[in-house]
C-alpha cells in the first residue's frame, strides 16, 4: 500500500533526527569502505562510490554482502581492462527503519554515492526510495519484494528481485487444482506481509475460492499470541492455510501448530516463496518434526555448471571470512545480490568517462540536511543503462521490466524428510506442469494430474477436502422460508406447546438426502424465517441478504437460481426442472365439436361424393331396384353390403368404386381423429406476444422473481395480479379476464406442474422462459456447494430424488389416462341426425299406417280400447310380413340346398316386385280384421315360385 505523504515540516524534522543519528553512528563505528578487487590499479582507473545498506546481523544480509563482493571480484577479474571500479560503502541498518534511512542519507550526503544496493527489507525501502528520487541516485534492492513498493512513483527504484505478487497465480493454480473453495491467510503484520494480500485475494477469487479469514501475526509475536491465533483457526471451517512470512517467525508458528494438532490429516499448508525459498535457513529439527506434508512455492533456479561452480567458491570464501559458520547455505537472495552487483558494474562501465559528481545547492539559515542534499549528475544516465542491461546471471536471465526483475518459473515443492521435494512447475504460459522441458505445447492447465505424488500432513496420501466441521461442534444455521401456498415444497408447522417448529416438504427431504450422502457429517438446524407470531419476516431476497451478511449459513427451500442473487451467494446445482411456464385453461369448444365430423371433408368433396353415390346407383337396374341400388352404393362406405354382384361390368364398376371409397374412408378417419385430439388439447393462450397485445390480466406467485421478469416483458402493473397458492390461482383463472380474473398465470415449472396435477382436466402448461431451477443457498466460497452439487449430479441420487418427488407429488387418479379420450360433446350432432331420421321415418310410417287402417279408427262400433288393440295386432302382423323378414326366412329355408342356392336367390330377386304387389293388395283388402290373418310369407312365396316367373 502507498504510505501517506509526510508534510514538509515533519519531513525536515525527521531528516534532522536522521542527520544527528548518522553523525553519532559514524563517529561511533566509523565508515566501512570496501574497494573492489582489481588486477589493474593504474592511475586511469575511475573509482565510483556505491552504497550498501543491509541488516548485517541477519543471514540474508551477511550472505548478500558476501555475494556482492564475490560478484564484483569475478566481474573485474574477467574484465581487467575495464576503466571503472565500484567502491562499496557498507552500512549496517541493524533491522531498523530509521537506521536504514539514516544510513542512506549519510551515503548520499557525505559519500555522494552514485547508487545504493539495498535496503534489505520492504519496510525500510519507502523513505530511502524518496531519497533516491530526490537525489537522482538509483536504489537497487535484491530482497525488498513487497508489492506496495511498485506503487511508489519513483523511476530511481530498481528491484533486482521478483515482486511477491508474481507468485499469486501459481498459488491459485494449486488451490484450483484440488478444488478447495475456502482458504485462510496467515501473514506477518507488517509491510512485507500485507503487501501480497490484495493481489493474492484477487487471484483466489478468480478461481472461485473465498478467503474466509485473515490471521495477522505480529513480527515479534510471543508463543501465547501465536497459539491464540491458531486456536481461532481451529474453530473455523477452512482447513487450507496459505502462510506468508519469513523463516524466523514461520518456523515458530509451525512448531506451535504441531503442538495443537494442526499438522495432522485433513489440514493443508501452502508456503509462499518468502519462506519456501529460505527453507535451508530453518532449523532442520523444525522441518522434520513440524513441517512435514506442507506445500511450497519456490522461485525456480536452473541448475547450471556456472551456478554449481559459484556455490563451491562462495562456500569456501564465506567460511574463510566467517570461520564460526560451519555449514553456510545459499538461497535465491544470494543469487539476486550477485546479479544485481554485476548489473550495476556493467552499467557504470558502459557509461565510460562520466561526471560522477553531485550538483550542490546553496544552504540558507532555515535549511535542513534534506534541503542541501545534492543531485547526482550521472544519475539519469546510470538509470537508463541499468534499465537496458540484460545478461544471463546466476538466477537466470537478468532483464528488468517496469523497474523490476522479469517473472520466472515457480517450482511446486512438498516438504518430506529433511528437505523439499519437487512435484511440479508453474509457468505463466502453461500453468501447472509435471516436467518443465516437455516437448508438448499444452494450453494453460490447472489439473492436479500435472503434479507428482504428494504426502500430506499426517503422512496421508488422500487429498484433503479443505474444510471440516469446527472442533467446537458448531452447527450450521439453515434458513427456511415461511409461505402460505405450495406447501408441498416447504412447510413450517409451529408447535405451540414446545415453541418449536416442524419443517417438512419436498425441498427439505431432498436436502436431507444430499447431506446424508456426503462423505462427512454436517450438523445443521433448520430455522424458519419468521417472527415470533409465525408470520414471514420477508421475501426470498431478504433471506439472501441474511446469508450474505453471514448471519446464517445457508437457505433450504424453493429458492430459484438467478443471476443477481449469484452475485452475493453461491448456489448448488439445481435439483428441479428449470424454466418458467404459463398455466392456461383449455378452450371451451362444446358448441363447435358437435359438427366436427363434417370438417375432414370440404363441402365440394361432400357434394362430389354424394353425386357419385347417385351415379353409381343409376348404373344398376332402374325402377323398383333404385332403393336397393342406393343402399348398395352407400353400404360400401362401411363394407357392409350383402348383395351379390353377378355382372362383370358391375364388378368392374364396384372394384373402382370400392377403391375410391377405401381412400376416402381412410383419409376421413385419420383427419377426424386428428381434429378431435387437437381440439381436446388446444389451450386458450399459446403466445406471450399475443397475450401482451390483448391487454388481458396475468398472474404470478407473490414475492416471486417472476414479477420482475413480467415487468421486463413490458406487462403493465395494472395487469399483474398476484396469488399465494394453487387454489387461489385456480379461482383467478376460473373467473377469467372479463370477471376480474386472469387469462394466464406465469410461474416456475415446478409450481406449474403441481397446479396441472391438481387441475389436470382444466389447465395445461405452456413453456415460456428459461430459468435455472431451484438450488440450495450457501455463502460465497462455501465448500458445501461443490460437494452437494456433485451428489445431486450422481445418477443414483437422481433416482432417490425421483422417489421423493413421487412422495410429495403423486399422480392424481381423477386425471384422464389419455388426452385422446372423447366424449358425447364431439358426436351429439351425429346422434341428432340419426334420431331425426328415425323419428321422421316413424312419423311417415305412422301416417301411412293410420291412413291404410283409417276404417278401423273411423268405425262406429267397438270401444277405444278395442280399436287400439286391433291396430296393435295389425301393426304386429305388418311387421312380420315385412320384406326384410320374408327375405331372411327365404334364405334360411334354402340354406341346406347348396346346388339351388344361387337359383333361389335369383328367383327371389326376380319376384321382389310381385311380392310387393301382393303385399300391398293384401294390406288394402277389408279382411284385416279376420282372425285367420294374411297368408304366411312362406306360402305366398312358394306359390309364386311354383307358378314360374314372368319373362323379362
Amino acid at each position: 500500500m502507498v504510505p501517506p505523504r509526510v508534510s514538509s515540516n515533519a519531513e525536515k524534522l525527521l531528516l534532522l533526527a536522521l542527520a544527528f543519528f548518522t553523525i553519532v553512528t559514524t563517529f561511533r563505528e566509523g565508515p566501512q569502505i570496501t574497494l573492489a578487487q582489481s588486477g589493474n590499479n593504474n592511475a586511469q582507473t575511475i573509482l565510483v562510490n556505491v552504497g550498501v545498506v543491509l541488516d548485517l546481523e541477519t543471514w540474508v544480509g551477511q550472505m548478500g554482502l558476501s555475494c556482492i563482493n564475490l560478484s564484483l571480484s569475478d566481474f573485474y577479474t574477467s574484465n581487467p581492462s575495464y576503466k571503472t571500479r565500484l567502491v562499496l560503502n557498507v552500512r549496517d541498518s541493524k533491522g531498523d527503519e530509521v537506521a536504514a534511512a539514516a544510513a542512506a542519507l549519510d551515503l548520499i550526503k557525505n559519500k555522494q554515492v552514485q547508487a545504493i544496493i539495498g535496503p534489505q527489507r520492504s519496510s525500510q525501502a519507502n523513505f530511502i526510495i524518496h531519497l533516491g528520487n530526490k537525489s537522482h541516485v538509483p536504489i537497487i534492492s535484491f530482497s525488498a519484494t513487497g508489492p506496495s513498493l511498485s506503487s511508489i512513483r519513483s523511476p530511481y527504484f530498481i528491484r533486482a528481485a521478483q515482486n511477491d505478487s508474481s507468485q499469486v497465480n501459481a498459488i491459485s493454480a494449486v488451490v484450483q487444482a484440488f478444488g478447495w473453495r475456502e482458504v485462510a491467510l496467515i501473514y506477518v503484520d507488517n509491510e512485507f506481509g500485507e503487501g501480497i494480500i490484495p493481489s493474492l485475494t484477487d487471484a483466489l477469487e478468480e478461481v472461485d475460492t473465498r478467503v474466509s479469514y485473515r490471521s495477522l501475526i505480529p513480527p515479534l509475536a510471543t508463543d501465547s499470541q501465536i497459539l491464540e491465533e491458531l486456536y481461532k483457526l481451529m474453530m473455523m471451517q477452512a482447513r487450507v492455510f496459505i502462510m506468508h512470512m519469513l523463516p524466523t517467525l514461520g518456523s515458530r508458528l509451525f512448531f506451535k501448530a504441531k503442538e495443537v494438532g494442526m499438522m495432522s490429516e485433513g489440514y493443508v499448508w501452502i508456503l509462499t516463496n518468502g519462506m519456501a525459498d529460505q527453507l535451508t535457513s530453518v532449523d532442520s529439527s523444525v522441518v522434520t518434526s513440524s513441517m512435514q506434508g506442507a506445500l511450497g512455492i519456490n522461485t525456480y533456479i536452473p541448475n547450471t555448471p556456472n551456478l554449481n561452480n559459484f556455490m563451491v567458491r562462495w562456500k569456501m570464501k564465506f567460511q574463510q571470512d566467517n570461520p564460526s559458520v560451519l555449514n553456510p547455505t545459499l538461497n535465491i537472495f544470494g543469487y539476486w545480490a550477485y546479479d544485481a552487483a554485476q548489473a550495476l558494474a556493467m552499467a557504470v562501465e558502459e557509461m565510460g568517462v562520466a561526471n560522477f559528481t553531485y550538483q550542490m545547492f546553496n544552504a540558507s539559515i532555515d535549511t535542513t540536511d534534506l534541503d542541501i542534499i545534492g543531485v547526482s549528475k550521472s544519475g539519469p544516465k546510470l538509470l537508463q543503462k541499468l534499465t537496458n542491461t540484460t545478461f544471463t546471471g546466476l538466477a537466470g536471465n537478468f532483464r528488468l521490466v517496469h523497474g523490476q526483475l522479469e517473472w520466472s518459473t515457480f517450482q511446486i515443492v512438498n516438504i518430506n524428510g529433511h528437505a523439499a521435494r519437487g512435484i511440479g512447475f508453474w509457468t505463466q504460459e502453461n500453468g501447472l506442469l509435471r516436467y518443465l522441458y516437455s516437448f508438448s505445447k499444452s494450453k494453460y492447465s490447472t489439473s492436479k494430474s500435472n503434479l507428482g505424488s504428494i504426502i500430506w500432513p499426517g503422512d496421508s496420501t488422500s487429498i484433503p477436502k479443505g474444510w471440516d466441521i469446527p472442533t467446537n461442534g458448531k452447527r450450521l444455521k439453515i434458513l427456511v422460508p415461511v409461505k402460505d401456498g405450495f406447501n408441498q415444497f416447504v412447510q413450517v408447522i409451529p408447535d405451540r406447546s414446545t415453541n418449536k417448529s416442524k419443517v417438512t416438504g419436498y425441498c427439505i427431504d431432498i436436502f436431507q438426502a444430499m447431506i446424508d450422502k456426503l462423505p462427512y457429517v454436517v450438523a445443521y438446524d433448520l430455522i424458519p424465517f419468521a417472527f415470533s407470531n409465525g408470520s414471514s419476516m420477508g421475501s426470498y431476497d431478504d433471506m439472501i441478504d441474511q446469508v450474505f451478511y453471514q448471519n446464517y449459513d445457508g437457505i433450504v427451500g424453493d429458492i430459484t437460481i438467478i443471476a443477481n442473487r449469484s452475485l452475493y451467494v453461491d448456489f448448488t446445482t439445481p435439483y428441479t426442472e428449470p424454466g418458467v411456464a404459463m398455466l392456461v385453461p383449455y378452450k371451451d369448444s362444446k358448441g363447435k365439436n358437435a359438427w366436427v365430423f363434417l370438417k375432414p371433408l370440404t363441402w365440394d368433396l361432400w357434394l362430389t361424393t354424394g353425386c357419385f353415390f347417385v351415379f353409381i346407383a343409376f348404373v344398376g337396374p332402374a325402377g323398383h331396384q333404385v332403393g336397393t341400388s342406393f343402399w348398395f352404393s352407400f353400404s360400401i362406405m362401411v363394407f357392409a353390403q350383402r348383395e351379390r354382384v353377378l355382372s362383370n361390368l358391375a364388378r368392374f364398376v364396384v372394384i373402382v368404386w370400392v377403391f375410391v371409397v377405401l381412400i376416402l374412408t381412410q383419409c376421413y378417419i385419420a383427419s377426424l381423429s386428428s381434429l378431435l385430439v387437437v381440439q381436446n388439447l388446444q389451450p386458450t393462450v399459446v403466445d406471450v406476444d399475443k397475450l401482451l397485445k390483448s391487454g388481458e390480466n396475468v398472474g404470478y406467485l407473490e414475492n416471486s422473481f417472476v414479477y420482475g421478469m413480467l415487468k421486463q416483458m413490458k406487462f403493465n402493473d395494472s395487469r399483474l395480479i398476484s396469488y399465494k397458492s394453487a387454489e387461489e390461482c385456480d379461482v383467478l383463472l376460473s373467473k377469467g379476464n372479463q370477471k376480474g380474473g386472469i387469462a394466464a398465470a406465469f410461474d416456475e415449472v415446478p409450481y406449474i406442474k403441481l397446479a396441472v396435477s391438481q387441475y389436470c382436466k382444466r389447465y395445461t402448461m405452456i413453456p415460456t422462459l428459461r430459468s435455472a431451477g431451484f438450488g440450495f443457498v450457501f455463502p460465497k466460497g462455501s465448500p458445501l456447494v461443490p460437494d452437494i452439487s456433485q451428489v445431486i449430479r450422481n445418477d443414483i441420487e437422481v433416482l432417490k430424488m425421483m422417489e421423493i418427488e413421487n412422495k410429495w407429488f403423486p399422480p392424481k387418479s381423477n386425471c384422464p389416462d389419455s388426452s385422446n379420450s372423447l366424449g358425447l360433446d364431439s358426436f351429439w350432432g351425429l346422434f341428432l341426425i340419426a334420431g331425426a331420421a328415425a323419428v321422421l321415418a316413424l312419423l311417415i310410417f305412422m301416417v301411412m299406417f293410420v291412413k291404410r287402417n283409417w276404417h278401423v279408427v273411423a268405425s262406429p262400433s267397438g270401444s277405444l280400447w278395442e280399436k287400439f288393440v286391433t291396430l296393435g295386432r295389425g301393426f304386429y302382423k305388418r311387421d312380420l310380413n315385412s320384406h326384410t323378414i320374408e327375405k331372411a326366412r327365404f334364405r334360411e329355408r334354402n340354406t341346406d340346398d347348396g346346388d339351388n342356392e344361387i337359383a333361389a336367390v335369383e328367383t327371389l330377386e326376380n319376384t321382389n316386385y310381385l311380392l310387393s304387389l301382393s303385399r300391398d293388395f293384401s294390406q288394402n283388402n277389408d279382411d284385416i280384421n279376420n282372425e285367420q290373418g294374411t297368408p304366411s310369407t312362406e306360402q305366398g312365396l312358394s306359390n309364386h315360385v311354383d307358378e314360374g316367373c314372368p319373362d323379362d
